[in-house]
């Protein structure tokens, strides 16, 4: 990708998926291996470009893993005419899901030498105001426990957080209600500067599994930072016996951060889906909306 700014006339859309066991999160670190280092060097190879600039839908902490992660880059019109397989003539152009599964077979194979735990699924062209970040409409995630007293399955470890307790199931989808819909959800979340934590929980379900774990289901328009683990830390609690439904109200309702429950281990959650819309004027106002910093709650 070249630094011109005029000469990134192509947007893509990057739908991937990967372990996050062996990465140090999402977002690129000098000396780390991190998921967007390896994306980001593996498009350089592939376009033959001195810099390939990523904007994610989700960034994901240390170690945890995505199902439906959404990325995209600009590109100019000859590195995807190569990207997709295509020769020198502009108007040999073959149909979107054609090309697209070229070139997402293309990356994964450049990957497949340094980072096998990466898969990308497809690189569609996107209109240009389509922002893995800020279009989002909302982010689903997936969090896996296992209780004491189940037994032990090591084909799915790697993504299920062991809870030396009993958990009364019940119990923590009582809880998971109590923490629905539009709230400040600062007993959460880490506060960054400038930011509020009032965010729209629309979906926290708990189910029991094929291997006999239990796994939350947990939908919001967005997350702040930790705010999933946390959420899940405190379910986990009540489902224990270690809070009562009545504590944890209160624990919500007072806005500040509590040591009475424990932010989950980061190897059981899984960013499964990014919903956006489909319309590309929607898409623009969406991002417009997004960008905008959410009102406090009234009485926060």
């Amino acid at each position: 990708m070249t630094s011109e700014p005029a000469a990134l006339s192509t947007r893509v859309r990057l739908d991937l998926a990967y372990d996050g066991t062996d990465f140090s999160g999402w977002a690129a670190q000098p000396g780390l291996r991190t998921v967007q280092g390896e994306l980001e060097a593996a498009l350089r190879v592939l376009l033959r470009a001195s810099e390939a600039r990523l904007t994610v839908g989700g960034r994901t902490d240390a170690g945890v893993h995505a199902r439906g992660q959404v990325a995209h880059l600009d590109v100019t019109d000859e590195q995807l005419r190569k990207w997709s397989g295509q020769r020198n003539d502009p108007e040999a152009s073959e149909p979107d899901a054609s090309a697209s599964a070229t070139r997402a077979r293309r990356l994964t194979g450049v990957l497949k030498r340094s980072a096998p735990d990466i898969a990308v699924h497809a690189a569609t062209v996107a209109p240009a105001s389509f922002d893995a970040r800020f279009s989002a409409l909302r982010r689903r995630y997936e969090y896996r426990v296992r209780p004491s007293g189940v037994r032990r399955d090591p084909l799915t470890a790697r993504f299920t957080v062991d809870v030396p307790a009993p958990l009364d199931l019940d119990a923590m989808q009582a809880a998971a209600d109590e923490l629905l819909g539009l709230n400040d959800f600062t007993t959460f979340c880490k506060a960054r500067e400038g930011a509020t934590a009032v965010r729209d929980l629309l979906s926290f379900e708990w189910r029991t599994t094929e291997d006999g774990a239990f796994a939350a289901r947990i939908e919001a328009d967005a997350f702040c930072h930790s705010m999933v683990r946390a959420l899940v830390g405190a379910v986990v609690a009540v489902g224990s016996g270690r809070l009562t439904l009545d504590e944890l109200r209160v624990l919500r309702d007072a806005r500040v951060r509590s040591s009475r429950f424990t932010v989950m281990p980061a190897h059981g959650l899984s960013l499964e889906e990014i919903r956006y819309p489909e319309d590309e004027h929607a898409l623009r106002d969406r991002a417009e909306a997004t960008r905008a910093r959410r009102a406090p709650i009234a009485g926060a």
